[in-house]
């Protein structure tokens, strides 16, 4: 039973986002019963096209593609100031076709890894802190850069030209704040580091090619979500195993549990009327402000059942994953290896953290007023 009861706890532990999502939609339940109605609450295609884009993420990593670029962009690196240019926009830039996410997932390990081996880990907390804004900031401009995006482009009428528009500003910004961090850190010279990634065989680099280009063809409404993501699952059953295991089932049970609790809350009329009430006219900043407590794929879920102003959901919810901890849940990929690895320096990591990200988003917030006065 004790044992039990730790691996309960590691679960909850590990999974926490995923339990509290479960719990408030097993809560709502009781406000509203079951019926055949919850069906309509889930959005097939979003979940569909999410699991399809994470298996074809995950065979690319199977594959050893991205150390293997980020090995071969090192080679050029020979100071502190280049080291930490390539390390920092490898995530921001390949965040908008790979998740923010999978990019921390990604380059948090190799980047200490690389800070080790030549002999700068003085520079790990200001590195994986900015891999993390760079990782935030960088999915803002795609679709497919990350959960909210996808699900709020799938429920609009924006279109991908309309959502990058939207979002270039903001990306642009981002870089050069980005940018002008990194120019400030004082610049020594490195090593040369040896290169130890192989790219795996011609198969596993060509299927996830096809997958991301059947992907995005899903994202232009040419081909059916579900089907594609049934091809998919069938195909990795027989050819791939191993990237099949390693999709984040969790985060697509997370994302059930959230649409059924908040269309069970959108037929709670008291709660109903409350929203409406500070959304209307507010949607950008209604959903900065509740990122802040509930990240911001939750944020989009919720906040899309009572605004249909995307353009400004897609702002908010954004770069409403700047600020805290929470604000977007990829950010706690980067602590945990921070965590892990140097647990004597988790204090100085959370405080520089939020730091760092209060200040972008300030900015950011600031360029937003700013549009919107022109506009």
């Amino acid at each position: 039973m004790k044992k039990f009861a730790c691996a309960v706890g590691r679960f909850v532990k590990k999974e926490a986002v995923l339990c509290v999502a479960v719990l408030i939609a097993i809560i709502s339940v009781f406000f509203v019963p079951p019926s055949a109605a919850y069906i309509d609450y889930i959005d097939w295609d979003t979940l569909a096209l999410l699991f399809s884009l994470m298996a074809v993420m995950k065979g690319f990593q199977g594959a050893g593609l991205f150390s293997f670029l980020a090995e071969k962009l090192l080679k050029k690196a020979d100071t502190t100031k280049k080291l930490m240019l390539v390390l920092v926009f490898l995530p921001f830039f390949l965040s908008m076709l790979v998740t923010n996410d999978v990019s921390l997932i990604t380059f948090v390990p190799f980047g200490i890894t690389v800070l080790k081996a030549s002999g700068q880990e003085r520079l790990v907390v200001p590195l994986v802190i900015l891999q993390t804004l760079a990782a935030n900031l960088g999915s803002m401009l795609t679709p497919m850069g990350n959960p909210q995006n996808l699900y709020l482009y799938n429920s609009s009428d924006i279109g991908f030209g309309g959502l990058v528009l939207t979002m270039l500003p903001y990306t642009i910004a981002s870089a050069v704040m980005l940018f002008v961090v990194i120019m400030c850190f004082k610049s020594v010279p490195v090593e040369h580091l040896a290169e130890k990634s192989q790219l795996g065989r011609p198969f596993r680099l060509v299927w996830p090619a096809v997958g991301f280009a059947i992907c995005i063809l899903c994202l232009s409404d040419v081909l059916p979500a579900l089907i594609i993501a049934a091809v998919i699952f069938v195909f990795l059953l027989f050819a791939d195993r191993k990237a099949l295991a390693k999709v984040d089932y969790s985060l697509l049970v997370t994302f059930i549990a959230l649409f059924i609790f908040i269309g069970n809350m959108g037929n709670i009329e008291s709660f109903r009327n409350f929203i409406n009430s500070v959304i209307s006219g507010n949607e950008t900043l209604v959903a900065v402000l509740a990122s802040q407590v509930i990240s911001n794929v939750p944020a989009a879920l919720l906040l899309s059942g009572f605004s249909e102003n995307w353009r400004a959901l897609i702002i908010g919810c954004n770069i409403g994953g700047l600020g805290t901890l929470i604000a977007s849940m990829a950010s706690l990929i980067s602590y945990k290896a921070i965590a892990k690895d140097y647990p004597e320096r988790r204090p100085k990591y959370l405080l520089a953290f939020t730091i760092f990200n209060i200040a972008f988003l300030a900015v950011l917030i600031g360029l937003f007023f700013i549009i919107e006065w022109i506009m």
